[in-house]
């Protein structure tokens, strides 16, 4: 799959990707992949093309949708942890659960944590909506992220934090947190009253023998606060079908939820119904296969960096956190290797605080693209630092 790509063919796709990469660029920046959509979930949407494409039989039940016992299923089957399909909302994205949320739950002028840099729709929500925005700093070490758990609860309790919003697997540094930091996330949102979003889209793309642990799985205590999001849209290659999922631990939010007129937020489509159920039910040895290929992916880019670029692999995720400080760079990174190499990253100031002098690439290519990609950079770099 790796060993014969054609550029072209992939220059001509109509995604975003792509599409707003520009001329001779290679495009390192929005999170899709460039493999190809899992065979079961492709066989699926095309018997369902060339058969029915009425309404589907839970249109006059929302609340039945079969991505509720698939999720149910899934997070039993991964995790061991049992939960009440009836919990199980569904939605077209998590941006869009992050502000029903906040819209149902919170005030302007309410704080909300987040561990930053964080990805920036999650930022730009909370200025749009008037939330004061609590860093808490990830912390670069020896091998790898963490934070500073004392901090984060001094932070959390000086500015009467309301909710906290979990990225785990973290975006952008690909950090996954262990049982011993979500324990104490855990015990600070107990004792602070929060109500935790934990964003857990990126958690099936795990490398080697990582295994994710979803904070609600802690205890009843912290399940009966959070809210867990996923969807198949990252690990599965489906993000342009608009659909997610969310176990509402939190009674007060499914009270509030439920109180709203039943289809307020719009409903997903058919097709991205079956597509979800579909790879999760199915999709399993494709899983498999693209792990191995993005672990692959991740330490050719560890290996084919400048040591003036700074990199720790993440635990899961295709994402990586590129450390561009020591270049000295007379601009931001993002801005410079499009210009001087070709390749489009995000910036990494998009991710607030904490983001100054970094790039975020991903990786979930094609190897020779890949290659092509880290070529350039390197150049770029080398011929800055001989300038």
């Amino acid at each position: 799959m790796n060993d014969l790509v054609d550029f072209e063919a992939l220059r001509q796709r109509v995604g975003i990707k792509w599409a707003r990469a520009g001329a001779d660029v290679l495009p390192g920046w929005i999170a899709d992949m460039d493999l190809p959509v899992p065979d079961p979930v492709r066989a699926a949407l095309q018997r369902a093309a060339a058969g029915d494409l009425g309404y589907p039989d839970w249109e006059d039940r929302p609340d039945r949708n079969p991505l509720q016992e698939a999720f149910a299923e899934r997070m039993r089957d991964r995790y061991d942890f049992a939960i009440d399909p009836d919990d199980v909302y569904v939605f077209t994205e998590l941006i869009q659960v992050l502000q029903i949320v906040l819209q149902l739950m919170t005030r302007p002028g309410d704080a909300v944590a987040v561990h930053t840099p964080a990805y920036p729709p999650f930022l730009q929500t909370l200025e749009v909506m008037g939330r004061r925005l609590v860093p808490i700093p990830m912390i670069a070490g020896e091998h790898g992220w963490t934070f500073d758990a004392d901090r984060m609860a001094e932070d959390i309790r000086r500015n009467d934090c309301r909710a906290l919003v979990l990225v785990n697997p973290n975006n952008p540094t690909g950090h996954m947190f262990d049982r011993d930091e979500l324990s104490a996330i855990a015990e600070i949102a107990c004792r602070h009253d929060l109500f935790v979003i934990s964003d857990e889209i990126h958690s099936e793309l795990t490398h080697g023998r990582r295994q994710h642990i979803p904070i609600a799985t802690l205890g009843p205590e912290i399940a009966g606060r959070t809210l867990t999001l996923n969807s198949a849209s990252k690990a599965f290659n489906l993000a342009g079908l608009r659909c997610c999922v969310a176990h509402v631990g939190d009674s007060r939010v499914r009270a509030a939820l439920d109180a709203q007129p039943p289809l307020l937020y719009g409903q997903v489509s058919a097709l991205s119904v079956l597509a979800t159920c579909t790879a999760w039910r199915d999709g399993a040895a494709w899983l498999t296969e693209t792990r191995q290929t993005l672990t692959g992916n991740r330490d050719l880019v560890a290996e084919s960096l400048p040591p003036e670029i700074r990199f720790h692999r993440p635990d899961a995720s295709y994402l990586a956190w590129l450390d561009c400080r020591a270049l000295e760079l007379e601009q931001d990174p993002a801005v410079f290797f499009l210009e001087h190499a070709k390749v489009r990253l995000l910036p990494g100031p998009d991710f607030g605080p904490g983001g100054a002098g970094f790039a975020r690439l991903n990786f979930a290519t094609f190897r020779p693209v890949l290659e092509e990609m880290l070529g350039r950079v390197h150049d770029a770099a080398q011929k800055h630092l001989n300038r």
